[in-house]
C-alpha cells in the first residue's frame, strides 16, 4: 500500500481539539451548580460557561477518538501491527502512566489551595488525598485510547483471515458515509439506543480505573469510525459536502437545546444529543478539510505543541482561579484571566522547555530547533 501523505487538515483539527480542553477547563469554575470533582468560585458564576463546555464536551472527544482510530488505522496498515503497538506504546501508554503520577501531587497541591481560597473544605470533593492517582483525571483520554488501541489491533488481526467480512463491513461503511443524511439518522438511532443502555442523556466522564464497559463501546464506535475511515480515506474529500449546514444545524439544534431545558424531558434530550453529535462531526471535520488542508508553518507548531498543552494544562486551570477569587471583576473577565494564563504558561514552556529537549523527543518522536521554523525543524 502507498504511504498517506501527511494530512493537515487532521493533524491541524487533532491539535484543536486537543487544546480546547484549556477553554473547557477554564469554564468550569465559573459554572453555574454544584460539582464534586471542580470547586467553584463562590463570587462569580455564570449559566454561559455552562453551555460553553457541554457544547465543547458533546463533540471534543466523539472527533478525538474519529481522528485516533483514523492514526491508529494508518499506523496498522502501512507500517505494521508490531510498528503500531511500539508507537503506541512510546506515545501513549508511556506518557499516560509518566504524566499521571507527575501531575497527581500537582494536581492535589492546586486543588488544595484554591478550595482554601473559595473557602470549602476539601473533604466535600471526590478526589482522594493519596500518595498515588485513585483516578485518571483528564489523562482518561489516553487510558481508553489505549485500551481501544489493542482492542481494534485484535479485532483488525481477526478480521484479517476473513477478508470477505472486512470487504463487506467497507461497503456498508461507505454506503451510509456517501448518502450523508439518512447515514448520520441511522448513526444517531445507533448512539440513543446506547444513552438509553446508559439511562443517560449523554455519556458520562469515566475517570475511574474500573473501565466502564458502556463508555468503552461508545468510544469504540467513534474509535473504528476512524479506523474504517483511513481504509476508505477517498471519501474524505466528501466531508466538505454540506459542511457549513451540518455545523449550524448541530449550533442551532444544540443552543435551542440548551435553552429550553426545563421544557425538554431526557428522552428529547437524549435523542438530540444523539443527532447533535454527528451533526458537529461531519460538520466540524468537513469544514477543517475544506479550510486547513494547507501545509501551515503556525499550525504545524500548533499541533506540535498540542500533545504538552493538553497533558500538563489542568492544574493551572484549576489553582490560577484561586489566585483571583477576590478580584471585583465578572466571571467572563476571570475565565479571560485563566484562560490566557494558562495558555501563555503552557506554549512557553512547551517552546523554551519541551520543543528541543529529551520531552519533546519522548512525546513527539523527535525534536526541534526553537530557532526554526516547523518546516525547517
Amino acid at each position: 500500500m502507498n504511504k498517506t501523505e501527511r494530512i493537515h487538515s487532521l493533524d491541524s483539527l487533532r491539535a484543536i481539539m486537543m487544546i480546547l480542553g484549556i477553554v473547557l477547563h477554564s469554564s468550569e469554575t465559573y459554572n453555574v451548580g454544584h460539582s464534586d470533582i471542580w470547586p467553584k468560585d463562590p463570587n462569580n458564576t455564570h449559566l454561559f460557561f455552562n453551555y460553553l463546555s457541554s457544547i465543547i464536551h458533546i463533540f471534543r472527544m466523539p472527533i478525538f477518538f474519529i481522528i485516533a482510530g483514523f492514526f491508529g488505522s494508518l499506523l496498522y496498515y502501512e507500517r505494521g501491527a508490531i510498528a503500531m503497538i511500539k508507537n503506541r506504546t512510546a506515545r501513549v501508554v508511556l506518557p499516560f502512566i509518566i504524566f499521571l503520577v507527575i501531575l497527581h501531587p500537582l494536581i492535589l497541591i492546586a486543588l488544595g489551595t484554591t478550595t482554601e481560597s473559595f473557602g470549602v473544605s476539601l473533604t466535600s470533593f471526590s478526589i482522594t488525598l493519596s500518595w498515588f492517582p485513585t483516578i485518571t483525571y483528564h489523562l482518561w483520554f489516553l487510558y481508553y485510547l489505549i485500551l481501544l488501541t489493542f482492542t481494534s489491533f485484535l479485532l483488525a488481526d481477526l478480521l484479517k483471515k476473513v477478508p470477505g467480512i472486512t470487504s463487506r463491513i467497507l461497503k456498508v461503511y461507505e454506503w451510509f458515509m456517501l448518502r450523508r443524511f439518512p447515514g448520520i439518522l441511522v448513526m444517531s438511532f445507533v448512539i440513543f439506543i446506547m444513552l438509553v443502555w446508559m439511562w443517560n442523556t449523554w455519556v458520562p466522564t469515566p475517570l475511574e480505573f474500573a473501565v466502564d464497559f458502556k463508555v468503552f463501546l461508545f468510544y469504540m464506535l467513534f474509535y473504528l469510525t476512524g479506523w474504517l475511515l483511513y481504509k476508505s480515506k477517498h471519501l474524505l474529500e466528501t466531508f466538505k459536502k454540506n459542511d457549513w449546514l451540518l455545523f449550524l444545524l448541530g449550533f442551532l439544534i444544540y443552543t435551542s437545546k440548551f435553552l429550553f431545558r426545563d421544557y425538554i424531558d431526557d428522552v428529547l434530550y437524549g435523542t438530540l444529543n444523539a443527532l447533535v453529535v454527528w451533526l458537529f462531526v461531519f460538520g466540524i471535520m468537513g469544514l477543517f478539510i475544506r479550510y486547513a488542508s494547507s501545509q501551515s508553518i503556525r499550525m504545524r507548531y500548533i499541533s506540535d505543541s498540542s500533545y504538552w498543552v493538553y497533558l500538563i494544562h489542568l492544574p493551572l486551570t484549576l489553582f490560577i482561579p484561586g489566585l483571583i477569587v477576590d478580584w471585583p471583576i465578572p466571571a467572563g473577565v476571570k475565565f479571560s484571566v485563566v484562560l490566557i494564563s494558562t495558555s501563555v504558561l503552557c506554549f512557553t514552556s512547551y517552546h523554551y522547555l519541551v520543543r528541543s529537549s529529551f520531552v519533546g523527543k519522548f512525546l513527539n518522536g523527535r525534536t526541534y530547533s526553537t530557532s526554526k521554523t516547523a518546516s525547517e525543524g
